[in-house]
């Protein structure tokens, strides 16, 4: 009894060890609640389409050129870091021929765009590096992407790098100390976090954040 009484002790003492581990993976925090737009602010780009929520998604409807959301800072100002954190989201083209996701993202007090679909529908790449943007820097790449297809996307920014990924394809990994981040003047609109698309209907969902 005493053998196994300080057997059981041991693995409580484990297990409570284990649960305060500082390095244990955090949680990932929901930003859409999947019922409605609570906390987002449809995006104020001249022209847009309209914004709804069905069936748990997000949908942004075909704009005479933008249509977006952006993230209500004040529910959100404790929820989204400005860095050491990794948002995840699923996107897709609906209808249209160009982005059905360009996501604005704070790094620091910088924004940048991770653009995926752009320029004719296959252009993936951060915009904007030095200036150049997502067509035109060394994270230019392209891919095909099918309609009424959902793309998981995953975007990690740290002190030193940010990196992106499409369902399991890394599409960007750069040092932040060999760039100047900025982001395209038509995009103002979607900081501090927002996600928008262009002349194009899309589908978001699943849209949450976790601290690193």
């Amino acid at each position: 009894m005493i053998a196994r009484s300080l057997l059981l002790a041991a693995a409580g003492l484990f297990a409570s060890v284990a649960i305060a581990d500082p390095g244990a993976e955090k949680a990932a925090v929901p930003l859409f609640d999947g019922k409605s737009l609570a906390g987002w602010q449809i995006s104020d780009f001249a022209g847009h389409g309209e914004v709804q929520v069905e069936d748990g998604e997000i949908i942004l409807e075909r704009g005479e050129s933008l249509t977006g959301i952006t993230l209500d800072k004040q529910k959100f100002a404790d929820t989204l870091p400005k860095t050491n954190y990794e948002l995840t989201l699923e996107a897709m083209r609906v209808d249209g021929n160009d982005f059905f996701c360009g996501l604005t993202f704070p790094v620091g007090d910088d924004p940048c765009s991770l653009i995926v679909g752009g320029w004719g529908g296959g252009v993936v790449g951060l915009s904007s590096l030095n200036g150049a943007d997502a067509s035109e820097n060394e994270t230019t790449s392209f891919h095909s992407f099918e309609k009424g297809k959902w793309y998981r996307i995953r975007l990690r920014v740290t002190p030193e790098r940010i990196s992106a990924w499409i369902d399991d394809q890394q599409v960007a990994d750069v040092a932040l100390d060999e760039y100047q981040l900025s982001i395209r003047i038509e995009v103002e609109p979607s900081r501090p976090l927002g996600i928008a698309s262009w002349c194009t209907t899309a589908a978001i969902k699943n849209i949450a954040v976790r601290r690193l």
